[in-house]
């Protein structure tokens, strides 16, 4: 098909432009017409449930006897996190407002005024006090570091450095060790062992460390701590990302899991599936202990469900299984075509490990985000369906569910991101368009896709101005995003769906704008990056990512990077909008930084003298591309 015209383009973009735009980025833009519940925290007392509300900046205050929300505080844009002060007389509120700084707001409930405002990294998302109360942590996903906050002084004392994209902290209950997750890996993507990791911290000596977990553990999304201390659990998916996308049955491509940590000894036990032979149990979100610890629960964004787990008779079983290498064929041994597990290292590929021990609520709202515990309930926020469903522990059911928007209506927009999140669209449930490409962006795997043939793996793609860049995929394979959308549902969840759902896609997408930058300097290029713009023009990188149209020329160039899988020299020129957080590079994601990209790789030495630049040249123009 032939390529759109510029100026055909260009019109488009203006129509967007003119249109409401309500999904900017779809990591911190709010949506003003809904709540977009994300969060519950409870009262020591279990009188109260607060739950934080995305898109509306606020707080609901709700009565646990009642179920109804007694007071709404504003906060400041946009809110990601909330917990309470040790007294519980105020919240201390996370929030986001891209390109200024991250902040922790201290909240008073009773007058609902912000009493402080203590700046911290770039979008912070997470947030606990140590059990003293004297320090707060605060992961800040985009500075990639974690803020250590003195409670007394109100001051940010120190940052620690983490891996990738820091979402979730916890701390365990004698406050020696802090756990981070890193939500997406920072591996080659060509290599054969891919996976993010949980950072861990001494509190006393800011000594640290990283924990490893299995390959293709991904999107890491909240870790927390047993009452006890001595585990840590992560909700993550396990993408089979070195399996060809042939078919979705038993969690051939994705598998839903919890890692679950020696908060101790600060290692990896084992990773545990949340799904069924086969059912999925998409994107699994939050994870919350009961107080007894003896009930695990994780909430599933993407089939709007609690797994509700005996957590002593999963320990009991983990702990009764021998530690040793996998059986010959990696498979763990079959009985009568039953799988049965022999060792530690087939707990992850056992999609009945949990039978038994496990009970699956379906709830009556969609998707399902960080719960609270109190009072034998559990208190689930639901994004999209701007609800709380409430399930009793003792019946395994929900028993009540709290309208928050009583007569919610979805634009096609909202309805778009809603789609692109829900597993349950998937054959089998095994997993969603988010599963791939988390908040519209990339997973950091190669995947396997079908349409340009087997054995060919190719790094993921964020999906950000697809649908203003045609063609998409990597060796251009499609002629637009919207071929894409309707292939992705044909082929990769391999369902058949009605018109009015990819299209919803598209109009949530192509809406999509990037985050500015973290390496910009009061939202505008450092000295370094002003350098590098002079660079980049010099070694004509601008030929192949013209500054006019989101850094690309839309055309296929052979940069002399194929490897030996490849049945073609030419891909297709990608946007270097928000490349600083579309690692690993290349079309097999062989780099893992700009840096390497241009130095090891010699990106661009067709176009222009890169091989000739300077390791001081190299960092100025590797800070302008990731200013993008």
């Amino acid at each position: 098909m032939k390529k759109y015209p510029r100026i055909l383009l260009a019109l488009f973009m203006m129509m967007f432009m003119i249109s409401p735009v309500v999904a900017e980025n779809a990591d911190y833009s709010r949506d003003t017409a809904y709540k977009g519940p994300t969060q519950a925290v409870a009262t020591k007392d279990g009188k109260y449930v607060y739950i934080s509300q995305f898109d509306a900046s606020k707080i609901a205050q709700v009565e646990t006897q009642t179920l109804k929300v007694v007071k709404e505080i504003d906060t400041p844009p946009t809110l990601t996190a909330i917990i309470l002060s040790p007294d519980e007389k105020k919240i201390l509120a996370t929030t986001a407002a891209p390109p200024a700084k991250g902040f922790v707001s201290i909240i008073d409930i009773s007058s609902g005024k912000v009493e402080s405002t203590i700046p911290v990294g770039y979008c912070p998302e997470s947030l606990v006090l140590h059990p003293d109360g004297k320090t707060l942590y605060v992961a800040n996903r985009f500075s990639t570091d974690v803020s250590v906050v003195d409670m007394e002084s109100k001051k940010e004392t120190r940052r620690i450095k983490t891996i990738r994209e820091p979402k979730s902290v916890a701390v365990t209950p004698d406050g020696k060790t802090l756990f981070i997750t890193n939500f997406l890996p920072l591996d080659p993507a060509d290599g054969y062992d891919v996976a993010a990791e949980v950072t861990w911290v001494d509190t006393a000596t800011f000594q640290q460390g990283n924990i490893r977990l299995m390959n293709g553990c991904v999107a890491l999304h909240q870790v927390t701590v047993s009452p006890d201390g001595k585990y840590a659990f992560v909700t993550n998916n396990l993408a089979r990302y070195q399996m060809p996308t042939t078919m979705v049955e038993r969690g051939w491509m994705n598998t839903n899991a919890v890692a679950i940590i020696d908060a101790q000894e600060r290692k990896l036990i084992n990773v545990v599936l949340l799904d069924s032979i086969d059912l999925g149990a998409a994107n699994p979100w939050g994870v919350s202990m009961t107080e007894d610890g003896k009930t695990l629960l994780v909430s599933h964004a993407g089939t709007h469900e609690v797994s509700i787990i005996d957590a002593e008779a999963l320990f009991k079983k983990l702990l009764a299984i021998p530690v040793g290498d996998q059986t010959e064929e990696g498979k763990g041994s079959e009985t009568r075509g039953t799988y049965r597990v022999t060792t530690a290292a087939d707990v992850p590929n056992d999609l009945a490990f949990i039978v038994g021990m496990r009970t699956r609520v379906k709830l009556t709202g969609n998707g399902p985000r960080v719960m609270a515990v109190t009072g034998g309930k559990v208190y689930v926020p639901l994004y999209f369906s701007d609800s709380v469903a409430v399930i009793d522990l003792a019946t395994k059911k929900q028993s009540g569910d709290l309208k928050l928007t009583p007569d919610l209506k979805l634009s096609e927009e909202r309805f778009g991101q809603q789609v692109f999140n829900d597993g349950m669209l998937c054959f089998q449930q095994w997993q969603s368009c988010a599963s791939c490409h988390p908040y519209v962006r990339a997973d950091g795997l190669n995947w396997d896709l079908m349409n340009d043939g087997l054995g060919n793996p190719k790094n993921a793609k964020s999906l950000l101005h697809s649908h203003e860049t045609p063609p998409t995929m990597i060796s251009g394979i499609r002629a637009d995003a919207q071929a894409c959308v309707r292939s992705g549902f044909k082929h990769i969840l391999f369902s058949v769906r009605p018109e009015k759902e990819p299209a919803a896609i598209d109009a949530y997408a192509s809406k999509m704008k990037a985050l500015p930058s973290p390496y910009l300097v009061d939202g505008k290029l450092s000295e370094k990056a002003e350098r590098g713009k002079i660079i980049f023009k010099r070694v004509k990188c601008d030929v192949c990512h013209p500054e006019d149209w989101y850094f690309t020329d839309m055309q296929m160039h052979d940069v002399d990077t194929e490897n030996p899988f490849d049945r073609r020299r030419d891909f297709d020129s990608p946007t270097l909008c928000e490349v600083w957080r579309t690692a690993p590079y290349l079309h097999d994601g062989r780099y893992t930084t700009v840096q390497k990209l241009i130095k090891e790789g010699k990106h661009g030495k067709q176009k222009g003298d890169v091989e000739g630049l300077t390791d001081a040249e190299i960092e100025d123009l590797a800070e302008y591309v990731l200013s993008l």
